[in-house]
């Protein structure tokens, strides 16, 4: 795949200027005596090497930091598997074995349930929606303060707008279909297919077309038309049904909190902004390459939606897993709490902008 620009260098180097110009005298010194010192940092992902849009992504970032910064900010990517297993980068960089990571927030739910919330609600904010509750509705400020239990700093590392439903081997008509299908699908959206009869499995990205061929698992979700058909997903199951549970889901790149706070004011600026840049460009990657993608499945595949009967099962599954995790947690009834007021906020906005757009563009 070929390499992409965030921003060019010139615009965002200026924006770093911009920020370090609004730093206290004390801040000031720290650049100076950090400025000629180089720093190189061990970040890890949960995706194979150079792997399209997420991979490069962050190839992109790490890129951005050493140009940015002259130099002496050095981030070296390691793929899934190199230094760290897909799924094991939050421990890894918890315990600062490594620097930083980047994945998905909802695969760290076992760590807290809250943090599913973080990655994206099923039926719930779109990415433009999730991020402006990070950024100004709280959101973010508590994805921090719970991840610091962690002895982890993370920042919004990118989103892949809405996500389809996921590829089937059979057609889904009624509910009874999806009794015991084993089907891959992570977070919230995995623990309402549990609600409605189907056993959700956790898989790496890599396992997963194998998985899919041999059997093992029934049925998969994992992004859009132009990742799962990299993935080769076609190949194994021909019914491709449209999403409901990843309307927004959020990446994260995540750093060891001591490791963070031990950067440099112009370092840490660097990496912030190369990060919304990297977050920016995600969203509209993607958005280009579904869009394309989707004109070039195979014939056989047949695009489907979940019939109305599973939708309104799923809605009301949805509350009942909400209501049950915020008993039995705290942390996941502040973080809902904060969710739903910016929801509250944002919907009467939305409906008569965004959403009564579309209906008038048809």
């Amino acid at each position: 795949m070929q390499r992409r620009d965030f921003l060019t260098t010139s615009a965002l180097g200026l924006g770093a200027l911009s920020l370090t110009g609004c730093y206290k005298e004390e801040d000031k010194k720290s650049i100076n005596i950090n400025r000629g010192r180089k720093v190189a940092l061990k970040l890890a992902t949960s995706w194979p090497a150079h792997f399209p849009i997420m991979g490069t992504g962050v190839d992109d970032f790490a890129s951005q930091c050493g140009k940015l910064s002259g130099g002496s900010l050095e981030i070296k990517v390691y793929p899934k598997n190199i230094l760290v297993p897909a799924l094991q980068v939050f421990d890894t960089t918890s315990l600062a074995q490594i620097d930083a990571f980047h994945s998905g927030v909802y695969y760290w739910k076992g760590k807290n349930s809250a943090f599913s919330i973080f990655g994206g609600m099923p039926l719930g904010l779109t990415s433009e929606e999730m991020i402006t509750w990070m950024k100004f509705g709280g959101g973010l400020e508590l994805w921090r303060e719970l991840y610091a239990k962690f002895n982890l700093y993370p920042l919004i590392g990118g989103s892949t707008g809405p996500q389809m439903g996921g590829w089937f081997k059979k057609e889904i008509n009624t509910l009874a279909d999806l009794k015991g299908l084993k089907m891959r699908i992570p977070g919230l959206g995995g623990e309402v297919m549990k609600k409605l009869g189907v056993n959700p499995v956790l898989l790496p990205p890599g396992e997963i077309f194998t998985s899919l061929e041999r059997g093992t698992i029934d049925a998969t979700e994992w992004v859009g038309p132009a990742l799962d058909s990299m993935m080769g997903f076609a190949k194994a199951a021909q019914y491709y049904y449209t999403g409901w549970h990843e309307p927004g889901s959020i990446l994260e790149i995540t750093f060891n909190k001591n490791r963070w706070e031990k950067l440099s004011n112009e370092h840490q600026a660097i990496i912030t902004s190369a990060t919304e840049a990297m977050t920016g460009n995600m969203i509209h990657e993607f958005r280009y390459k579904n869009a394309k993608a989707l004109q070039e499945l195979p014939k056989e595949v047949q695009i489907k939606t979940f019939p109305k009967e599973i939708m309104d099962s799923a809605k009301i599954a949805l509350q009942e897993v909400l209501e049950k995790e915020s008993k039995k947690s705290e942390d996941f009834k502040r973080v809902l709490q904060s969710y739903n007021e910016f929801t509250a906020l944002n919907k009467p906005w939305d409906d008569i902008s965004t959403k009564n757009f579309l209906e008038i563009r048809g």
